[in-house]
């Protein structure tokens, strides 16, 4: 797997997931050492990140972009079972083959790390052990609450909590407050969308428009979107507005 381009080399202190990737309670001794074992590879959409059952040499975050994690089934079929956001680690140290299909939704950026390297810095550096453990735990409570949405939910529900979820992540990302309107490029196409949630085109579509006729949304074109009110975003996603979930 070849990348398409190498970025230029960027200090790990001006990286924009710096407060909340794998590095992010480091200190300046632990982050020149991760410099050391760390390169940056770019992915176009499409491209395959990984596939299921090669070798990873390599484990990393997403600095930019969105990937999926896609699973296939034997007779072929396949489904979308995850997203990687920005900060998002990609790959587990101890394990030597993706579970998943790993695949870049839009253009991606990488932080990668040499594996092996960075398996002998995590039992020297509880930081970056006790960081990729919390990251780890807030994966399986991530995908714990995705199960509620993929199987209990509307489909007005399940896009307000993919929109939901892609807002607030944009929003630590750039550490702003979800007090005020929140503003970002939604980085999945439509066709995207209906995959991951089990949905038809139609269907987003519809319920896309629904919510911007309610002003739940703003729409400029078909991917800039303003959230107004984040609190009732919420709402529309059958979540309360501290992020627990109505009963």
């Amino acid at each position: 797997m070849t990348p398409i381009f190498k970025i230029d080399h960027t200090n790990c202190g001006d990286c924009p997931i710096r407060h909340r990737a794998v590095c992010a309670h480091c200190d300046a001794n632990e982050l020149e050492e991760l410099e050391g074992i760390k390169y940056y590879r770019s992915f176009e959409a499409g491209q395959t990140i990984i596939w299921s059952g090669d070798q990873m040499n390599f484990v990393g975050s997403v600095v930019s972009g969105i990937a999926s994690l896609t699973q296939t089934m034997e007779d072929g079929r396949t489904q979308m079972v995850g997203l990687l956001l920005p900060s998002d680690f990609v790959g587990r140290p101890g394990r030597d083959s993706a579970p998943y299909d790993v695949q870049a939704t839009t253009d991606l950026v990488m932080c990668c790390f040499r594996k092996k390297p960075f398996e002998e810095l995590m039992s020297s550096t509880p930081h970056i052990a006790h960081r990729l453990l919390q990251m780890t735990l807030d994966e399986l409570d991530a995908a714990r609450e995705w199960m509620l949405v993929l199987g209990r939910k509307t489909a007005r529900e399940k896009i307000a909590s993919l929109l939901s979820i892609i807002a607030r992540r944009d929003a630590s990302i750039h550490q702003k407050g979800n007090s005020g309107p929140i503003v970002f490029d939604l980085p999945l196409t439509r066709e995207a969308m209906a995959d991951y949630l089990g949905l038809t085109l139609e269907t987003v579509s519809r319920q896309i428009s629904a919510l911007k006729k309610d002003e739940v949304i703003l729409l400029e074109g078909k991917r800039h979107v303003t959230i107004p009110d984040m609190g009732r975003l919420m709402e529309e996603a059958g979540d309360d507005t501290d992020g627990g979930f109505l009963v």
